[in-house]
């Protein structure tokens, strides 16, 4: 069904509208990629949550990272996550970028669908890994002696299905390795790095990962091992899964073939007059001597 959009309207709300119209589209063909991925997402929050039953806590294993990088304690523990929370939103603003730029290279609702798969196949295996063996939390709620260390009985199955949600994600102990926020930092990063045009941004992008890197191991949410996994496992899912999917189209380099907006009068006017002359000179080459 076509879409109608004023010609008087402002270029932003007609490239919105223009924009909305594509992507509606592209969702109708993919919804199922997206609701799929959304589904996964709280299947991976009840393999966190149901881990959290099965964890013991025990002394704080020996690790390098702990000796290297001096602890930043529970007063700055909300460092880390400030961080995380800046790369997240950051990425999910950029992926809804064509709705606002005229300059674009991905389609929102295809970008999705590819990140969605790099987070389906990297949160698969880390449930695998944090079912194949539970370690004794690092962090300070997963410590002995403290009371969210280990989960009561649960008395119905909704209990378990409701994931405590958001209580149940913030003090979750035993899904360790690997960690779960460099799973989303290193995917959106690697995302932007294919798909972004600003080599400044992708640059600072790295330097944030690293930044997260080092600051979950020094707030002891997570052991080093579980950061180290993360960084070679993320990479190396990225790199297979890409080459399995096919590549996303690149509106860039095919900009003609994406719907073009309605031209206001005055834009019609300024296009008249920059033919008129054109036509002219077509008239005045071809006409007899």
């Amino acid at each position: 069904m076509p879409v109608y959009v004023d010609r008087e309207a402002p270029k932003l709300w007609r490239k919105i509208c223009t924009e909305a119209f594509v992507e509606i589209s592209l969702l109708g063909e993919n919804w199922k990629l997206i609701f799929a991925g959304l589904l996964f997402q709280y299947i991976h929050g009840l393999a966190a949550h149901g881990v959290h039953y099965l964890h013991r806590p025990g002394p704080t294993l020996q690790d390098a990272g702990f000796f290297l990088l001096p602890e930043l304690g529970q007063d700055k523990n909300y460092i880390s996550e400030a961080v995380f929370t800046f790369i997240f939103c950051s990425f999910i603003l950029w992926t809804f970028h064509p709705f606002v730029f005229q300059s674009k290279r991905i389609y929102t609702v295809l970008i999705w669908c590819r990140v969605f798969a790099y987070l389906v196949v990297s949160q698969s295996l880390r449930i695998i890994t944090f079912y194949s063996t539970q370690l004794p939390g690092p962090n300070y709620h997963c410590r002995e002696g403290s009371t969210l260390a280990r989960l009561p009985r649960p008395d119905s199955l909704l209990a378990v299905l409701l994931i405590n949600f958001p209580r149940g994600a913030i003090y979750g102990c035993g899904d360790l390795i690997f960690s779960s926020h460099m799973i989303f930092s290193l995917v959106f990063v690697r995302t932007y790095q294919k798909y972004g045009i600003r080599r400044g941004i992708k640059q600072f992008a790295w330097l944030l990962a690293v930044a997260q890197s080092l600051l979950i191991i020094a707030s002891r949410k997570h052991y080093t091992v579980d950061v180290v996994v993360a960084w070679y496992t993320v990479n190396l899912v990225v790199f297979f899964v890409d080459k399995k999917l096919p590549e996303l189209p690149d509106r860039s380099a095919g900009s003609s073939a994406l719907p073009i907006l309605p031209l206001s009068t005055r834009e019609k006017d300024c296009k008249n007059k920059e033919e008129h002359p054109k036509l002219l000179n077509g008239n005045s080459m071809t006409s007899p001597n």
